[in-house]
């Protein structure tokens, strides 16, 4: 891969799990050769970074993210010389690879937890244990309506570890300088193997206090996230760090350092705001998000957010003011077996938007348009469903749907026998696949090819100065004005026409993008936009701060 230190400004990052994507050997799980098999699909898709979810060996209790060895590719999916393989064919299409790292905790299964109940003393401060834990600060699991508490007793050891998220997790001891030193060897080891970054899992209640401790788990808690940058960094300068950070807003800018910590945070606001901005067809909840964030003027210099609109977990409204979140929980979560841990809602984008491929297209489009780097989730691009019959955040983890055929095309094994099934309904694989969509130039995934292409040819929206010019009702109106361009883009959320004047002294006007359209007449910018529709253009002129 060519040298550059600042590749992810421009990227476009696809997020995947490797277990659901593809099939290689039909045994009914993806794997790293099936993934290989599909890569001409993503670079076809346009994406330039893929995320991986967790593919280390694990007992799979909690999708992976319960690791028992961060060395190890899970056999499941393949062996290390079929991952090296898959590496080396991204990079030959341009493809830069990200993996999740996840740091904040273990499977009660990894040696290191088996040592420490049994009396490895070494191990044991790897973990955090009390032989009191009614006496330890009262805190909230943040699966709440899944686990009891943060405590469990362990029989062998005879005391309570703590744990934060399911009982089967253990909170690692980040403030041991053992653990410190465990993660900075990890990161080295797979950057190495050739990965080009990490996506920490759990930045933030990584860092905070565990255990019976009220204060942060380590002194200065950034200095851990500044030594996990020099880490991949030492290996590969151009190495980056992507943050799950879901802490106060005023904190956010922590995360970036002084460009010495994380190059890009997943804009946790951005995505409750812009969600329900598109659920409420209300444009002012997106505008509210801009508020709520450090300028962007004082992130960009040290890194970037990362903008998505679904993930693998549940939809988490919680960012959101009171008042809005319970407006929103009830309209998006209006079924109540589509909500989860009391925040949030199991339900994929398609569904949420009513199957409505031109709402989807232009909730794309709006997601694409933001200041920062965008994200799409595996089969966002084709509108897939959830499956909600499958328990908790799996129901948004279905495989995905290649062709019509019962199996969606996932695998060559029986389609019965798959290791999560397909989605049925509405949105199976006989409505919904990758194979009629290609060969319909009108398709959603030909639309989000098209909004893929030209966020990568619009180096504004990663480096320019960012404004909300208009968040009106229905319609959002965002310009980023760098060197001698302005980009506007256009989005109309609602099911009526509208139409937007703007003052724009340039004479000069190039339509980028969407089926919206426009007139420019003397120093007057007239967009016109359908129900659901986006537009974006470029104008010729340099403009200034001054104007």
């Amino acid at each position: 891969m060519t040298a550059n230190q600042s590749w992810y400004r421009d990227a476009v990052v696809y997020s995947l799990d490797v277990k659901t994507f593809a099939d290689g050997d039909g045994d009914g799980i993806g794997d790293f050769v099936g993934l290989r098999d599909r890569l001409d699909y993503l670079d076809d898709l346009g994406v330039t970074c893929l995320w991986l979810l967790p593919f280390y060996d694990s007992p799979w209790r909690d999708n992976g993210y319960d690791v028992a060895d961060y060395y190890s590719i899970d056999d499941r999916l393949g062996t290390m010389g079929d991952f090296r393989r898959f590496v080396d064919a991204a990079h030959d299409r341009g493809m830069r690879v990200l993996a999740d790292a996840v740091f904040n905790h273990t499977s009660t299964e990894h040696p290191w937890f088996q040592r420490a109940r049994e009396g490895d003393e070494r191990f044991r401060d790897y973990y955090v244990w009390t032989d009191d834990p009614d006496a330890a600060p009262d805190r909230e699991n943040i699966f709440p309506e899944e686990e009891d508490g943060v405590w469990s007793y362990d029989e062998v050891a005879d005391a309570h570890y703590f744990h934060q998220f399911y009982g089967f997790q253990p909170d690692l001891n980040v403030a041991n300088p053992d653990v410190q030193a465990e993660i900075e060897r990890v990161l080295r080891f797979w950057t190495e193997q050739g990965v080009d970054g990490f996506r920490i899992d759990a930045a933030t209640p990584m860092i905070g206090p565990k255990g019976t401790e009220t204060e942060p788990a380590v002194d200065e808690p950034h200095s851990l996230f500044k030594r996990m940058k020099a880490a991949v960094t030492d290996v590969d300068e151009d190495a980056v760090l992507l943050a799950e950070a879901d802490d106060e807003p005023a904190e956010l800018r922590r995360y970036f350092g002084d460009g010495d910590e994380f190059d890009l945070l997943l804009s946790f606001v951005t995505n409750a705001h812009l969600v329900w901005a598109l659920a409420d067809e209300d444009a002012g909840h997106l505008a509210d998000a801009f508020d709520t964030l450090p300028a962007y003027d004082t992130v960009v210099e040290n890194g970037q957010w990362a903008n998505f609109l679904r993930n693998f977990d549940e939809l988490n409204l919680g960012p959101l003011p009171f008042e809005e979140f319970e407006r929103a929980i009830d309209e998006i979560g209006a079924d109540r077996e589509t909500r989860i841990f009391g925040r949030g809602v199991r339900r994929r984008l398609a569904p949420i938007l009513g199957g409505d491929h031109d709402r989807i297209a232009c909730a794309t489009s709006l997601s694409f348009a933001l200041p920062g780097t965008p994200i799409v989730v595996a089969g966002d691009e084709i509108g897939m469903g959830d499956e909600l019959s499958l328990s908790g955040r799996d129901a948004v983890r279905t495989p995905m749907q290649w062709t019509g055929e019962a199996g969606g095309g996932f695998s060559a094994g029986d389609p019965d026998a798959l290791f999560r099934p397909v989605v049925s309904g509405e949105y199976g694989p006989e409505s919904i696949n990758v194979a009629d969509q290609q060969a319909d130039p009108d398709s959603l995934l030909n639309r989000v090819k098209r909004v893929v292409a030209t966020r990568k040819a619009c180096p504004e929206l990663s480096r320019g100065d960012q404004t909300v010019v208009a968040a009106d009702g229905p319609v959002f109106v965002h310009r980023s004005d760098w060197r001698e361009t302005t980009l506007v883009t256009a989005h109309n959320l609602g099911d009526g026409t509208e139409t937007v004047t703007l003052d724009a002294p340039d004479d000069v006007a190039t339509h980028l993008l969407g089926p919206g359209g426009y007139s420019l007449d003397s120093d007057t910018l007239s967009i016109e936009l359908g129900p659901y529709d986006y537009c974006w253009l470029r104008l010729g002129r340099p403009r200034t701060r001054a104007e």
